[in-house]
């Protein structure tokens, strides 16, 4: 008797491993988000929309909304807005009209120089 016991121990607790494995999955998952990511070179750029210009070739275009932040980072300038040339990062969703930007983050088109 006692072998049969061990045996719908380890069963219950496979079961229970599963169900917190099945419960766990989808908030795994869902924490990603449905974000996609644009990386490229600013070729056009104004209040309401972003054009990318990818590693690829492909031009990518975005639209900006008052909830879309700014990231600068090795700015050699003092404006903190991107502008054409800067290289980006885009962090967008995607909705019925294409892709909103939610996060730009950017730096100049060439690397600072070190100063002596």
């Amino acid at each position: 008797m006692m072998p049969q016991r061990k045996d719908s121990t380890v069963t219950c607790l496979r079961f229970i491993l599963m169900a917190l494995i099945l419960v766990c999955t989808p908030a795994l998952v869902a924490a990603h988000g449905s974000g996609q990511h644009v990386l490229g070179v600013v070729t056009a750029i104004d209040t309401v929309h972003i054009e990318i210009k990818t590693p690829k070739g492909q031009s990518v275009s975005l639209r900006l909304t008052y909830k879309t932040q700014y990231k600068a980072k090795n700015l050699r300038r003092t404006k903190s807005s991107p502008q054409v040339g800067d290289r980006v990062v885009v962090e967008a969703e995607k909705d019925d009209s294409g892709l909103i930007a939610t996060e730009v983050h950017f730096s100049d088109s060439k690397p600072k120089t070190a100063t002596p």
